[in-house]
């Protein structure tokens, strides 16, 4: 009888912002303004980190995969939850829906374990700058790199296979802008304590010990700060990271605000929770990588500099 009840799901069920149609066409041109401003701006970090030459350094490495990152990451998400806003029919197929759930838990994790990288990069500078060329040569900054990328990749494939695998029944409204892994988990109609231990175990791994490693660098890099007796060289000092914590702040606050929260409040006003997680999610899925390149090159002035130098010889080269 439990297999007579049970059907092949082939396509699931966006819900979003359906039954608020004015909010759907707020939220459409908010998203996509926001959407082309991370194009615009991720585009011309990486653009600029790769034309200047003296942004080839470790710390604009990462930084031009970070910008890549979060072009990826966005793309793998808002341009069919745009589409979807704007149609009648918000659905996605099984196989469109694994893509994006693949997608965008690879480029998440990748994120973490490359702020990661890029805090003992920081941390190096400041506290060991005599070693600095040798310890972050190229030979070391590239493979930690690659490695984030290959971490992300390797994760959200694992995750994705064992949500993939489980048999899905007649539920299939995602209560999600997006393919989100833990909403189409929710919905498979099989014990799922095996796919929770092995996200924990993920979690911890890629997203905890990421974490753990930057507050240990930045620990270590303000005690080091405040044993520098010039103000200038403090200011100086602190210039070359604060741009990167900032970042930090607000990329785990609102992830570990996402996964992390109590599940005994989840009951409680359930539609304004879920209004209110869906609103968290837009906000991790576009305001962060809108905001990485604004933070990166307002508090940065190498990055000013480079702006510079790049339109002062464009303007040179028409005259």
């Amino acid at each position: 009888m439990e297999k007579a009840n049970e059907t092949t799901v082939t396509e699931f069920f966006l819900k979003g912002l359906s039954g608020y149609p004015r909010l759907e066409i707020i939220f459409f041109v908010l998203i996509l303004v926001m959407y082309v401003v991370i194009l615009l701006g991720n585009g011309i970090l990486i653009i600029i980190s790769i034309l200047d030459s003296h942004l080839h350094t470790p710390m604009y490495f990462f930084l031009g995969n970070l910008s890549f990152l979060d072009i990826c990451y966005t793309t793998t998400s808002i341009p069919s939850a745009l589409v979807s806003f704007l149609s009648q029919r918000k659905t996605i197929s099984f196989s469109g829906c694994a893509a994006q759930m693949f997608l965008g838990l690879a480029m998440g994790t990748t994120e973490c374990v490359l702020l990661g990288m890029m805090a003992f990069d920081r941390y190096v500078a400041i506290c060991n700058p005599l070693r600095y060329p040798v310890i972050m040569s190229k030979a070391a900054y590239v493979p930690m790199a690659a490695g984030s990328w290959v971490t992300g990749g390797v994760n959200s494939l694992v995750q994705t296979v064992l949500v993939v695998r489980l048999p899905f029944c007649r539920n299939n409204v995602i209560n999600h802008f997006t393919c989100e892994i833990l909403a189409v988990m929710k919905l498979a109609c099989a014990d799922i304590s095996g796919n929770e231990f092995t996200m924990l175990v993920a979690t911890t791994l890629f997203i905890l010990t990421p974490l753990l490693l930057i507050f240990i660098s930045y620990t270590l890099i303000i005690f080091n700060i405040l044993k520098i007796h010039s103000a200038e060289g403090r200011s100086k000092a602190f210039s070359t990271c604060s741009a990167h914590l900032i970042v930090v702040i607000i990329f785990y606050g609102t992830i570990l605000f996402m996964y992390m929260k109590p599940k005994s409040k989840e009951s409680l006003n359930s539609d304004k929770l879920q209004a209110t997680d869906k609103l968290i999610s837009m906000f991790y899925g576009v305001m962060t990588p809108m905001m990485n390149p604004l933070i990166y090159s307002l508090r940065n002035k190498d990055v000013k500099q480079a702006v510079k130098h790049l339109l002062g010889r464009k303007s040179f080269s028409k005259q």
